[in-house]
């Protein structure tokens, strides 16, 4: 069973991948007889970036944010070829499983996302509805070679301001109108403070391994794992200069799926952290839909 040790807002929990990794995720109390929002972050991300939402709807859902092997404070993997979406998948039905959930709404963020409808094609009946955050069936190859720059290169900062710094100079097109205090947040979001006082990424620089391999970003037919949720009720967020989502696409995701809002977070980039106004009204409206 998972274990969990009481914190103020959340509890922490683990649960043991099927090849011996222990992996954690928070665990936000809510309403149990609605369906729980089960959060899966992006490639580099970890259960924080879910935080401002899950204290937003604090009480009136219960938010489940997972940590996929090699961030946060899940196991790194011994082989770096796990990395990959197909052995993520296999981790999230571990936890699924071992959570009973039968029923939930999904949030995916980027390569949560990619997961999020690969979720949706092998069970479609679990998922109550979805929200997919700048991130669709088609990624666009801008996007992935910026991300291929730098994703598993290792940098460490002596202090939080000059993290934030940092973050702020290579983020700069993405959230053009961030002030310190955001940049300081976000730092705090993809920072730790290691043993020796180090302020370094918070996950394994392997990750980088297998996402180099072209093709393992997602798979072989998304549009079909798409189409698990065209019937859902569906939350399609971009930002409005996203490089990984291209308008067109999100555009063609809209009309494919019926039941769907699309809805723009203008002046972002990739991704939105869905704490903007406009993408909060339309995950309130989802959420009172289910």
């Amino acid at each position: 069973m998972a274990t969990a040790r009481n914190l103020p807002n959340y509890s922490d929990g683990y649960w043991w991948s099927p090849d011996g990794l222990r992996l954690h995720y928070r665990d936000y109390p809510g309403d149990a007889g609605r369906p729980p929002l089960l959060c899966i972050p992006g490639l580099t991300r970890n259960a924080r970036d879910y935080e401002a939402l899950a204290r937003r709807l604090a009480g009136s859902r219960r938010v489940i944010a997972v940590e996929l092997r090699g961030r946060g404070e899940s196991a790194y993997a011994k082989d770096p070829m796990s990395y990959a979406p197909l052995t993520y998948l296999q981790d999230l039905e571990a936890l699924i499983g071992e959570l009973e959930l039968a029923r939930f709404v999904a949030v995916g963020t980027s390569l949560g996302g990619i997961l999020t409808m690969l979720m949706a094609s092998t069970h479609p009946e679990r998922i109550a509805a979805a929200v997919l955050n700048d991130v669709g069936p088609e990624i666009e190859a801008a996007g992935l070679g910026r991300i291929r720059t730098y994703v598993g290169k290792a940098n460490w900062h002596p202090t939080w301001m000059h993290a934030a710094r940092a973050v702020a100079e290579s983020n700069a097109d993405v959230y053009p109108d961030y002030g310190i205090e955001q940049w300081l947040d976000m730092a705090k979001r993809l920072y730790r403070l290691n043993s020796a006082g180090r302020i370094v990424l918070d996950y394994d620089m392997k990750i980088a391994e297998p996402f180099r391999v072209p093709g393992n970003e997602a798979g072989p037919d998304m549009w079909r794992a798409f189409d698990a949720l065209k019937d859902k009720p569906l939350l399609i967020v971009r930002g409005e200069r996203s490089d990984i989502l291209s308008a067109a696409t999100a555009t063609k995701m809209r009309e494919r799926a019926a039941d769907s809002d699309l809805v723009t977070v203008q002046a972002t980039g990739h991704a939105p952290t869905l704490s903007e106004p406009e993408a909060a009204a339309a995950i309130d409206r989802l959420l009172a839909r289910i």
